[in-house]
């Protein structure tokens, strides 16, 4: 029988080699310790403005304030106030103050509505961007900002995608045939498949790296995949996303020195030990650059996220070594000896992993109901229900090494072992959109606020215009506000104020509307809402003793 690699002797990698080894990992973490430290948040949503969305303020603001839920950092050019004839309303840069951003505007600004236009980068390296107007005196035109577009270009989004699954699948190409040649790997077998695997794992997460780098440019300011300038690049390497990647660049660097020695059954224990330890700090950086980092709990998020990687990285970088080279090439006695201890090593990393991904999934999800009403939500169920699959052809492997000695050859566990590979080629990809998800803590509280929106819309006649405001455009009671302006955005007196709803589809009648009137041009009434659909509103607005008018609408109630 020929023993295990572990128990044959190897000789020691030049001084030299772990000199360099070294070297690459103090210049990792001098990085890591002059780096600034990142605020952690996640997924940065508006939660207010002043002025606020859709409102009528009776003078021009100094400013204009945004706040959002988490710290966000800037995104130069990207935060804009247009006046109502299309001009820039805002002077200076926009001071940000952690979750907050002033935008300084011109003094004595025209009457009519306003654009306010934002793009920002929350901590966990993903752009935020929106939209909404307000109105100085009276709702006009709202001008239309054709100097920046915040749209994401769906070729960025899916090349990063593709940059992450790259480095996932690297990662595990990289680790299973480094684990399996440093342990057990028996000697008479030739070692050069599993290194070029090795290699070409290495290869994508270098490559995937780099791209995932060159892509965050456009991603941060919203252009094509070739829109990147050395100031948009500048700031992404200047960035948490971009010192954890080049963090994992260094820590690459550093581990090539060590890799070729092991790969080929030169490497004693030091090297061995110091490729642990750069291997150990590489995985860190993945959740450096994502949720993790930006999470209620970062430093348990991102330890847990480490631990979920790694796990990963074993148990399926050990199987592709196991089915593409143990069980084709080893004897009987060699996987006598193998598949128990492999055996053992894979129900540790699957028990690992469940425990990494339950608490991770406790963090990023947040609430029962995120589950269900997120994106983020339904892509971890879809992910769920792809590993209980491949832990479930994972016991049938373990069975099948109880009994692999029953056949001549292990074809049954070999092809076990592919099914459970290309199932987990599938969770790997479910796993690099998730990562590109808003996690479901965050995307819950938006549907919760999306549900909430008041409804406004402005109406118009040839007496008048009517901004009509329903808030919460819910079932139940609902308050109603109604602004009417003179056909050149002044205040519009009124005499007289009537208003009714209906919601034929239900068979509900007119309901008359009892109004309060506020100031000549404002009033406001209360009115409940039995049903959800799409509700008819109709106002009628004299404005002396002859004049009247009636506007009508549909407000849609859910």
């Amino acid at each position: 029988m020929t023993a295990p690699t572990p128990l044959s002797r190897r000789t020691r990698a030049h001084p030299l080699v772990r000199l360099a080894a070294g070297a690459g990992l103090l210049v990792v973490l001098v990085a890591l310790l002059l780096a600034p430290a990142g605020p952690a948040s996640a997924h940065a949503v508006l939660v207010s403005s002043s002025p606020a969305a859709s409102a009528v303020v009776p003078s021009a603001p100094a400013e204009v304030v945004l706040t959002f839920s988490e710290s966000v950092r800037q995104v130069p050019g990207k935060i804009r106030v247009l006046a109502p004839d299309g001009s820039r309303a805002d002077r200076g840069e926009p001071a940000f103050d952690g979750s907050v951003v002033t935008v300084r505007l011109a003094p004595d600004g025209a009457r009519g509505t306003y654009l306010v236009s934002y793009r920002v980068v929350s901590a966990d390296s993903h752009p935020v961007s929106g939209a909404f107007t307000y109105s100085v005196g009276a709702p006009s035109t709202p001008p239309v900002d054709s100097g920046t577009d915040s749209r994401a270009d769906p070729v960025v989004g899916l090349t990063i995608k593709v940059a992450k699954y790259l480095t996932y699948a690297g990662l595990l190409l990289l680790v299973g045939p480094v684990l399996m040649i440093g342990t057990f790997w028996p000697r008479r077998l030739s070692r050069t498949g599993p290194s070029r695997v090795a290699w070409a794992g290495f290869g994508l997460v270098a490559v995937g790296t780099l791209v995932g780098l060159w892509a965050q440019v456009p991603y941060t300011t919203g252009g094509g995949l070739l829109d990147v300038d050395g100031a948009g690049l500048r700031d992404a390497l200047g960035s948490d996303f971009g010192l954890a990647h080049l963090v994992r660049l260094g820590l690459l660097a550093a581990s090539a020195f060590l890799l070729r020695p092991l790969l080929a059954g030169r490497g004693g224990r030091a090297d061995r030990v110091i490729l642990a330890i750069l291997g150990g700090a590489a995985l860190f950086t993945w959740p450096l650059a994502g949720h993790p980092a930006a999470s209620p709990a970062p430093p348990l998020s991102i330890f847990v996220d480490a631990v979920h990687l790694g796990s990963m990285a074993v148990w399926l970088g050990g199987l592709v070594v196991l089915a593409g080279f143990l069980l084709p090439g080893a004897d009987e006695h060699e996987l006598d000896a193998i598949l128990p201890v492999w055996s053992r090593w894979a129900a540790l990393a699957v028990a690992a992993l469940l425990l990494a991904g339950t608490v991770n999934a406790l963090i990023e999800v947040g609430s029962p109901a995120a589950l269900v009403d997120t994106t983020y939500g339904w892509l971890l169920i879809a992910k769920i229900a792809l590993f209980a699959l491949v832990v479930g052809v994972a016991a049938v492997s373990r069975n099948l090494v109880r009994r692999w000695r029953e056949a001549a050859r292990p074809r049954p566990l070999r092809r076990a072992l592919w099914l459970e590979l290309a199932v987990a080629a599938v969770v790997l990809g479910v796993t690099a959109t998730l990562v590109q998800t808003t996690p479901a803590r965050t995307a819950g509280a938006d549907v919760a606020s999306t549900r909430s929106t008041l409804f406004t819309t402005t109406l118009a006649s040839s007496l008048y215009s009517l901004q009509v405001e329903v808030d919460p455009a819910e079932p139940g009671n609902n308050s109603m506000h109604l602004y009417a302006y003179s056909p050149d955005n002044r205040p519009q007196p009124v005499v007289e104020w009537r208003a009714t709803v209906a919601l034929p589809s239900a068979g509900i009648e007119p309901i008359e509307i009892t109004l309060l009137p506020l100031t000549d041009n404002h009033a406001t009434g209360e009115i409940n809402l039995p049903a959800s659909g799409e509700w008819q509103l109709r106002v009628t607005v004299r404005t002396s003793e002859i004049d009247q008018a009636t506007v009508s609408t549909t407000v849609p109630v859910r």
